[in-house]
C-alpha cells in the first residue's frame, strides 16, 4: 500500500500541488516503507512550508535519526520542541523532548536507545 500512496503523492506533487500537508504526507509514507533517507527532504520542505508543523519536525528528527545524522536530528527535534510549544501542543513537545535525551546519551556515547 506505501509504494501505491507514495507513487499518487508524488504525481499531486508532479502536477505543481506542492504544501506542507502533501510533504509531510509523502515523508511519512517513505518512512513506513522505511526509506527514512527518501523522507528527509520531503519533512525539511514541509517545515519550510510551515516552521511551526511540530508533527512535521518530529517526522523529520526520526527519519535524520535512521540515517545517522544524530546532530540533525538532535536540532530538528529542538526545532520540533520550539513549533509545538509555540502552538501549544504540549504532547509533542514532551513526546520531542523525550527523543532529544535519548540523543543526547548517544552523542555523549551513553546508552544507544
Amino acid at each position: 500500500m506505501s509504494n501505491k500512496l507514495i507513487a499518487n503523492l508524488e504525481k499531486m506533487l508532479g502536477f505543481g500541488h506542492d504544501s506542507a500537508v502533501l510533504r509531510f504526507g509523502l515523508g511519512s509514507a517513505y518512512l513506513k516503507a522505511e526509506d527514512a533517507e527518501s523522507a528527509i527532504p520531503h519533512l525539511q520542505e514541509a517545515v519550510r512550508h510551515d516552521p511551526t508543523y511540530s508533527a512535521a519536525w518530529n517526522k523529520l528528527g526520526r527519519a535524520l535519526a535512521e540515517c545517522e545524522r544524530l546532530e540533525e536530528a538532535l536540532a530538528a527535534y529542538r526545532q520540533g520542541i520550539a513549533a509545538a510549544e509555540q502552538r501549544g501542543d504540549k504532547q509533542a513537545a514532551r513526546e520531542m523532548a523525550v527523543f532529544c535525551r535519548r540523543l543526547e546519551q548517544r552523542l555523549a556515547g551513553g546508552v544507544d536507545s
